[in-house]
């Protein structure tokens, strides 16, 4: 582990609500002046122009997608937009895609193929459109297991998880030994509620996870990390049509694992270990009272 310098601030992740982008974008603005280390940029919400508000509304702190899925456009559009913002943006953003989840493209009732030859085949195809829409920004793959992470290595900047296992992080970089260099940018996602209730935290996160469980590679990579009894439970419970049993067939191991719950100094310092692994944290804020904007403030508050 690497030491964390008392001045860290993480990463934030906003997500341009309908009828609340103009607040998430003074929030925005608020994160560079407090210094937090960047923002992370959902799909929810239309990415792509919050992407492009946030090259004019803020001036230093360094953005990304987090994550845009291929299926929805043409890498050559993509290319042009991704192009458009690095450029406005005075090389603030990056752009970070993956091939999503079923549920996502089912709903959007696209053809997929194999996720590691479709994503490489979209970068290409990005790349070879540079000479046309101007100079790309960086590039970051959605990572999970390590096929994808040992791909990101290879044709991308960077790598970005979400709800990856604190636990078993070292452990995955050790196995793809060519992400941990000083070039390539890693991340991770991590659903977090600030309350000195533990509990109503945690039963907070608890749902936040309820569709990630639901999504087998999802539930793949947890075994992977060390959680196959939760898994295995949560699987059966799927299939015998019992999802309402499955929040608590999670762990307070396992949710604490990937996710962080409780009172500031805890926040606090859970996000400074993921600081210290060389993975930059992004916190995706949700409140036991409240919405997004209140959560970010919550945020923000721990760090005055």
């Amino acid at each position: 582990m690497t030491q964390v310098d008392s001045s860290f601030r993480p990463a934030v992740s906003i997500v341009a609500s309908a009828t609340k982008r103009r607040a998430i974008l003074e929030l925005a603005q608020e994160a560079e002046n407090r210094g937090f280390s960047g923002l992370a940029c959902p799909s929810l919400g239309g990415t792509m122009g919050l992407c492009v508000s946030l090259a004019h509304v803020t001036s230093r702190i360094k953005y990304w997608t987090s994550i845009q899925p291929i299926y929805y456009s043409h890498p050559v559009e993509a290319a042009n937009t991704a192009s458009h913002i690095n450029e406005v943006s005075d090389g603030r953003f990056s752009f970070g895609i993956g091939v999503s989840h079923g549920p996502v493209t089912q709903r959007l009732g696209v053809s997929t193929g194999k996720p590691l030859t479709d994503i490489a085949h979209y970068v290409s195809a990005m790349r070879a459109n540079e000479r046309f829409g101007g100079q790309l920004p960086p590039i970051y793959l959605a990572a999970l297991r390590n096929k994808m992470l040992q791909l990101a290595t290879e044709i991308s900047e960077g790598a970005i998880w979400a709800n990856a296992s604190f636990s078993h992080m070292a452990k995955q970089l050790s196995e793809v030994p060519s992400a941990v260099r000083p070039d390539f940018f890693l991340a991770n996602m991590i659903p977090t509620v600030i309350d000195d209730d533990v509990e109503a935290a945690r039963a907070v996160n608890r749902k936040t996870l309820m569709g990630y469980v639901s999504l087998p590679n999802y539930r793949n990579y947890w075994r992977g990390a060390g959680y196959e009894e939760e898994m295995n439970a949560i699987e059966a419970a799927f299939n015998a049509g019992e999802k309402e049993k499955v929040t608590s067939l999670m762990s307070d191991k396992w949710l604490d694992d990937n996710t962080i719950s409780g009172p500031a100094n805890a926040v606090r310092d859970r996000l400074a270990e993921w600081a210290s692994l060389g993975v930059t944290p992004i916190a995706v804020m949700s409140s036991t009272t409240g919405g997004q904007v209140k959560a970010i403030n919550q945020l923000f508050e721990i760090y005055n």
